[in-house]
């Protein structure tokens, strides 16, 4: 879905409440050992249709790469991380909506939210809601996809390494989101994720990696098709240095708020991969993850 745009001008950055509260659960058990769906090979650039076309074009043309690796819960680090080192931060952020598949509650109050906390993470001076998301896991659908939505479902969990743009689909959403000010400022975009559902996430939980442990070798643009548009991500390389974590049992009071684009090209994060993935020892019975992301464009003058 597209949210209708909410924007927000601030001060610079407020006091930080961090959600900081660790399990003794956590404490034994730090990490843990997932799979996660990299990038395997690809014929050239990698073009993926979103809606099949009509003749039955293949709708993807890049292979996977399934790969265990080390996921670190982030929570028992969680005060020192930040968005512009890591790349991401976890927040304190209860949110007064009580329907998240209230288009009118989510135009009214949560796209406000949303920009007020983007702000707070990043000292950022302008912020602007240009589109938000939700998934919900759906039973036996393939986690090594970028969950895109069936019919008129909604998306499901994106479970492929990714970044939500690139180098050059970044560099144009400023235009897209403002036309006609001056991009000649510092600007980025930032994902805030949050979990929807009733119960703390134990299914296909959300995980990210530290954007010092990414080299620019590791991402590969991938062109998105859709009927009247076209766009473009990265999709991941795996590398033995990427560093993952994840929030054990996020609630709905909590928001996760990560770098997805920065105009700065050195000194800060600019791009955070991340994916859903399933967690080992998770009950069969969990209830299946439900989730909302907002993206967000924050200007600096």
């Amino acid at each position: 879905m597209t949210a209708s745009i909410a924007e927000v001008v601030g001060r610079g950055r407020g006091g930080r409440e961090v959600a900081d509260r660790a399990r003794s659960r956590d404490v034994d058990r730090p990490r843990i050992e997932a799979s996660l769906w990299y990038l395997g090979t690809a014929p050239g650039k990698p073009v993926s249709d979103v809606f099949r076309p009509p003749g039955g074009a293949v709708p993807d043309t890049a292979a996977d790469d399934r790969r265990t690796v080390s996921i670190r819960d982030a929570r028992l680090m969680a005060s020192s991380l930040s968005v512009d080192a890591q790349g991401f931060e976890l927040w304190d952020a209860p949110s007064a909506v009580e329907d998240f598949l209230d288009e009118h509650q989510l135009s009214r109050l949560y796209d406000m939210e949303t920009a007020d906390l983007a702000l707070l993470a990043t000292g950022g001076r302008r912020a602007v809601v240009f589109d938000r998301l939700v998934r919900r896991r759906e039973p036996g659908r393939a986690l090594s996809s970028l969950g895109a939505r069936r019919g008129g479902g909604l998306a499901g969990p994106a479970g492929r390494v990714h970044v939500d743009y690139s180098e050059a689909s970044g560099a144009r959403r400023h235009g897209l989101v403002l036309p006609g000010r001056d991009p000649a400022g510092r600007f980025c975009i930032v994902n805030v994720w949050r979990s929807i559902g009733p119960a703390p996430v134990l299914d296909t939980p959300l995980a990210v990696c530290d954007a010092r442990t990414v080299e620019p070798v590791d991402l590969v643009a991938r062109e998105l098709r859709y009927p009247d548009r076209t766009g473009e991500i990265y999709l991941v390389r795996h590398a033995s240095r990427h560093a993952w974590c994840y929030f054990s049992e996020m609630r709905r009071h909590e928001a996760l708020v990560f770098k997805q684009y920065d105009s700065e090209r050195s000194g800060v994060a600019r791009f955070v991969a991340h994916a859903a993935f399933d967690l080992p020892g998770a009950p069969v019975d969990a209830p299946p993850r439900q989730s909302i992301e907002a993206r967000v464009l924050v200007t600096f003058e």
